[in-house]
This record gives C-alpha cells, structure tokens and sequence, in this order.
C-alpha cells in the first residue's frame, strides 16, 4: 500500500510525497508549504479530491 511522507525540503519548507510500497514515488506536492500542518491540509485535500477527479487527456 502506498503511503504519504512529509518532510522538510533543503530551503526549510514542508512538503509531502506519495511512496508507492516498491519505493517509487508516485506524487509529490508540488510546493513547499510554511508549516507541518499546512502540507498535511496538502494531503488531506488530495486524498479527499483524487477519488471523483477526471483525467484530461492534453495531448
């Protein structure tokens, strides 16, 4: 099962990413968040969006 960490980057900002079970990463978050709480909102909003989102074919 995948998972979500979150970790502060070199420039000291908070950031999550999605860990496949194999260690690949699957997303990330894109943008550096002020606090802990702030990217943890970050996965929440993903987790709660991602199930009902479209995928748009841009090609």
């Amino acid at each position: 099962m995948a998972r979500f960490e979150v970790f502060r980057d070199r420039a000291g900002e908070w950031r999550w990413r999605l860990v496949h079970c194999n260690g690949n990463i699957i997303a990330t978050s894109g943008e550096g968040y002020t606090t802990r709480r702030n990217a943890e909102k970050g996965i929440r909003s993903v987790v709660a969006n991602a199930p009902g989102a479209d995928v748009d074919d841009e090609s």
